[in-house]
């Protein structure tokens, strides 16, 4: 049988167990490495026979720095934004920082709750993927008193003075992938996204700008009463089913304004025949997207697609963040737009 470790709720009580002293103990869960290296492994020794767990929020109450940064994202299942999470919570480990992630549940009272509760646990500052409603902008602006703030992804509906942003430069990376769609075949009609955030404006208004710098008439397809909402992938698919089931659009080449909403419509056109694997059976359909999924590169056929900068967007988000927590720069608000890089893939 496995001997029950001894509870230590305190630190005080860890002191006296382990016979270490609290003021060593304390440097040693700030950084271990401010201890000697013999004092560090006797402590971890110690630690493994008992059962203690550091209270981190304790510990920082009557601290300048919480040493937490708040990260709020609109849905967790959006693979998207778990990779855009992962690149942050790594730059901020590397700076020292621990990451407090919340969802909005892509609703206005979920981003105003998540606001709060950050807000609630002194956070340093947050890092926030808005969903641009204008119901959330006093959330903003009271959490903007309490700490700065780096929007990504995409922007608040209303600026927030003194606050910052990274994301993609919609108007390069929808350039980059009409350019080549018009080089290479029929010239892209265009597949709206839902307007649940400023990217939609964006990357609609980019498309229109660069087909009619070359010379096109910018063309859409009709989303009908198709739900606006963020179940991209339905959206999509109930889109593209309906056209297709009526022979629209079936040999069109379809820039669709995510890779989400490409992996709905590839799927319709599945459902139709319209990618058969043997080349002399293809429709000439070409279908691409935008944001580099990560699941874009395994769908049948593999999306075309412009790729963010996503580890980049990460660090410049958290290292912009840090400068304004540690009071380096003054209130004028930058905006940081990352180029992103085309993926040619079997779609097109």
């Amino acid at each position: 049988m496995v001997r029950a470790k001894q509870k230590i709720a305190t630190m005080k009580e860890l002191s006296e167990a382990i016979g270490i002293s609290r003021p060593t103990l304390s440097r040693y869960f700030q950084d271990p490495s401010t201890v000697k290296p013999s004092t560090s492994r006797k402590i971890k020794e110690r630690l493994a026979e008992v059962d203690y767990v550091y209270n981190f929020i304790a510990t920082r109450q009557n601290r300048k720095s919480s040493g937490l940064i708040g990260v709020i994202i609109p849905h967790y299942k959006d693979l998207f934004f778990t990779s855009l999470l992962e690149a942050i919570e790594r730059a901020a480990r590397d700076a020292g920082y621990t990451v407090i992630t919340q969802s909005s549940n892509g609703n206005a009272t979920g981003e105003a709750q998540a606001v709060a509760r950050l807000r609630s646990m002194s956070a340093d500052g947050a890092i926030i993927a808005p969903l641009g409603l204008e119901s959330s902008t006093e959330a903003f602006q009271l959490a903007r008193e309490d700490f700065p703030i780096v929007f990504t992804d995409s922007r608040p509906a209303v600026e927030i003075q003194g606050s910052d942003f990274v994301g993609t430069d919609n108007a390069q990376s929808i350039a980059a992938i009409v350019d080549y769609l018009c080089r290479t075949g029929e010239p892209p009609v265009f597949l709206s996204m839902p307007r649940v955030n400023s990217n939609a404006i964006e990357r609609q208004d980019a498309y229109q700008a660069k087909m009619h710098e070359l010379g096109y008439e910018p063309r859409f397809i009709e989303s009908g009463s198709a739900d606006e909402s963020w179940q991209f992938e339905a959206y999509g698919l109930g889109i593209m089913d309906e056209h297709f089931s009526r022979q629209r659009y079936t040999s069109a080449t379809i820039l669709c304004a995510n890779d989400r909403i490409a992996i709905g419509a590839i799927r319709g056109a599945n459902k139709h025949g319209l990618f058969a694997r043997n080349p002399e059976r293809r429709s000439g359909l070409r279908i691409a997207g935008h944001d580099d999924h990560p699941l874009s590169q395994f769908m049948f056929p593999a999306i075309t697609t412009a790729a963010q900068d996503i580890e980049g967007i990460g660090d410049v988000g958290v290292r912009m963040l840090l400068e304004r927590i540690r009071g380096e720069r003054d209130d004028a608000s930058i905006a940081v737009l990352m180029e992103a890089a085309l993926r040619i893939r079997e779609s097109t």
